[in-house]
């Protein structure tokens, strides 16, 4: 089962698209797919569901990425998550960073593809939703004197029963490197993931990895089903004003950046009384009058005002006010 609907997503990243961003970006597009951040298994097994996994109806379609390298905790994190609706399940093998690699899942499950083939299967076995996979093309430890192909292939001929995966088009270092370092100093490969494509028509592939505007998005459609843009979404959420109408034929009107700000009222309004604090409610929005007159008063006002006690919307109208904005 693929969730079909993938031709244009936003990645999930750890600290960053949380539900506040989630929620702040659907002013702009309602139909890109979002992600969670990575949560894992055993966090959902042993801790708080609710507090994990509940998000606002308005954020789907959303799909829940799932780290963890034990079948079991998998297996059962996926019932828990079929009470919340989410609109597929991901399993991270892609993230290279320091603390995954402590519990040896994320990228590290490369190493043994025997063991992502449990992990998959009990995911499909007990998910409601339909389930992918996302990875990098490889290991550089592992494929010292090879671009990858051959690795990746040997992988998704292992796992088998996934057929649909999000590939960030590098290879990962699980030695050495921060994940910043991961993603600048190890060289991109698109015309490998198109390969890969080529090869597995029958599997439905998105490409990930330095994409940042609409029109690398149209290219990479040429050759991949599915597109998917990371931290530029994040720096710039209104990048996805135009969404919906250049890639999944919507009619509706395009939201101006004021209108987005202002319809986020009622939503910060009631975080806020949750006991939220604004600094988390706004930092999805420090960036989205960069280059616009103003900009650098809307982020300075709303990153002193917004830790302040007592907040309330009022700062985020005020601080709207300096900016001017032509869309």
């Amino acid at each position: 089962m693929i969730f079909s609907n993938s031709k244009l997503s936003i990645a999930p990243m750890m600290d960053w698209t949380d539900k506040h961003f989630r929620y702040f970006v659907r002013q702009f597009t309602k139909k890109t797919v979002l992600y969670s951040e990575m949560i894992t298994a055993q966090a959902i097994v042993f801790g708080n569901p609710e507090k994990l996994l509940s998000f606002n109806p308005l954020e789907k379609p959303l799909i829940l990425q799932l780290g963890g390298a034990n079948p079991e905790f998998l297996a059962k994190a996926c019932q828990i998550a079929n009470d919340f609706d989410y609109d597929g399940i991901n399993l991270n093998v892609g993230c290279p960073s320091e603390r995954v690699k402590a519990g040896n899942f994320g990228a590290s499950l490369r190493q043994n593809p025997e063991l992502v083939k449990e992990c998959f299967e009990a995911i499909k076995e007990n998910s409601k939703s339909p389930t992918s996979i996302k990875t990098r093309i490889a290991l550089c430890e592992m494929t010292p004197d090879s671009n990858g192909f051959d690795d990746l292939c040997n992988f998704v001929e292992t796992v088998k029963s996934c057929s649909e995966y999000i590939i960030h088009a590098r290879k990962a270092r699980l030695t050495g490197f921060s994940p910043k370092q991961n993603r600048e100093r190890l060289p991109i490969n698109y015309d490998l993931v198109y390969d890969f494509k080529q090869k597995y028509s029958n599997y439905a592939i998105s490409i990930n990895g330095d994409i940042t505007n609409f029109e690398e998005v149209k290219k990479h459609l040429q050759f991949v089903d599915g597109c998917m843009i990371g931290r530029a979404a994040y720096a710039n959420p209104s990048l996805f004003q135009t969404a919906d109408q250049t890639f999944f034929d919507s009619k509706t009107e395009i939201c101006s950046k004021r209108q987005a700000v202002l319809q986020m009222e009622e939503y910060i309004t009631t975080q806020l009384e949750q006991g939220i604090r604004l600094n988390m409610l706004v930092r999805p929005m420090l960036g989205l009058f960069k280059g616009d007159p103003g900009a650098a008063q809307w982020r300075r006002l709303l990153t002193e005002e917004s830790i302040k006690p007592d907040t309330s919307f009022k700062i985020v109208a005020q601080a709207l006010n300096n900016v001017v904005s032509s869309n």
